[in-house]
């Protein structure tokens, strides 16, 4: 799907524009929106725009690393969105043509941030400080500002691992900490290419319409490194706790043999006596009974079971 916003020179804004036939040379400037497209669709991007084949090339292969390339007439941008589907993070790509007088966004898959400031704009009755860096200003901000409650959903997680006030067992609770730690690591391998992408614009003598709005750009700059040392701090968290357990688990384990030794020391005398003189005694009352060889199966038995309810207890199993 191709929609498109066309801004006059008396700023007045035109929707439902199609790609077949519209003039954008009427336009001061244009924002045009690739949602979901087709191969036909995609077509207008070297046949109605004439972009560069390596551009086009990097829209059509998912999750290049967030990036920007110069050419003669725009710029190229490759970011990344992300979003939380039950304990797994998505990754989905957003790419940016952005030239003096236009905007085209280009994603796969329908975008949250595209839609909320697509219809922002929508709203404006005034838009004198809207260009295609504002539009491309604003979606980044709130790419930057949704990657916040997913940080801090991770952070809850490891307060309820730490504390584990739900007595969960040690394997449970491991394989809770490494589910979280893939999330950091995943938001990570996000968050730092954005970083680097958002240094190089903010250093970039060739982006005049960034340089114009700098302080604005420099907020999402500081967001991402706000992020990034969150991010790393968490990290080292969840390797803290792991050590913690690791620790634990080994002195749990220390315990457990420490008891089975104590136990096994006090049977070895006993063993040992059987073992020489075995159970070769004349006066042996069970020997007459009926069902004793029954009776100390049973009580075997239960000797087995009684061992096993107390491991499973202590938690040694």
């Amino acid at each position: 799907m191709i929609r498109i916003i066309g801004i006059t020179s008396d700023y007045e804004l035109e929707t439902n524009l199609s790609i077949n036939n519209v003039k954008f040379s009427r336009y001061l400037w244009y924002w045009v929106d690739f949602t979901e497209p087709t191969n036909e669709d995609l077509s207008h991007l070297s046949k109605t725009f004439h972009f560069h084949p390596l551009s086009i090339e990097d829209c059509i292969h998912r999750l290049q690393r967030p990036k920007l390339d110069y050419y003669d007439t725009y710029t190229f941008f490759v970011t990344h969105t992300v979003k939380e589907e039950g304990r797994e993070l998505i990754k989905e790509e957003l790419n940016f043509f952005i030239g003096e007088d236009y905007i085209v966004s280009y994603h796969r898959q329908p975008v949250i941030e595209v839609t909320q400031v697509w219809d922002r704009l929508l709203a404006r009755k005034n838009l004198n400080k809207w260009d295609p860096y504002f539009v491309f200003y604003d979606i980044l901000d709130k790419i930057v500002d949704n990657y916040f409650p997913i940080i801090y959903q991770i952070e809850d997680e490891l307060d309820r691992i730490e504390d584990n006030t739900q007595n969960k067992s040690m394997d449970y609770l491991m394989n809770e900490l490494f589910e979280v730690r893939y999330m950091v690591l995943t938001l990570r391998h996000t968050v730092n290419p954005m970083r680097d992408l958002l240094y190089r614009m903010l250093n970039s003598h060739h982006l005049k319409g960034i340089h114009k709005r700098r302080e604005y750009f420099s907020n999402i700059y500081d967001h991402l490194l706000k992020i990034s040392e969150m991010l790393m701090s968490n990290r080292e968290l969840t390797a803290d706790i792991r050590d913690s357990y690791l620790s634990l688990n080994s002195h749990q384990t220390n315990h457990v043999m420490k008891v089975l030794t104590i136990i096994t020391s006090i049977f070895s005398p006993l063993t040992f006596i059987a073992g020489i003189y075995g159970m070769n005694f004349k006066n042996i009352p069970e020997l007459g009974w009926e069902y004793s060889y029954f009776i100390i199966l049973g009580i075997m038995l239960l000797i087995s079971i009684l061992m096993i309810l107390w491991f499973k207890k202590k938690r040694w199993f």
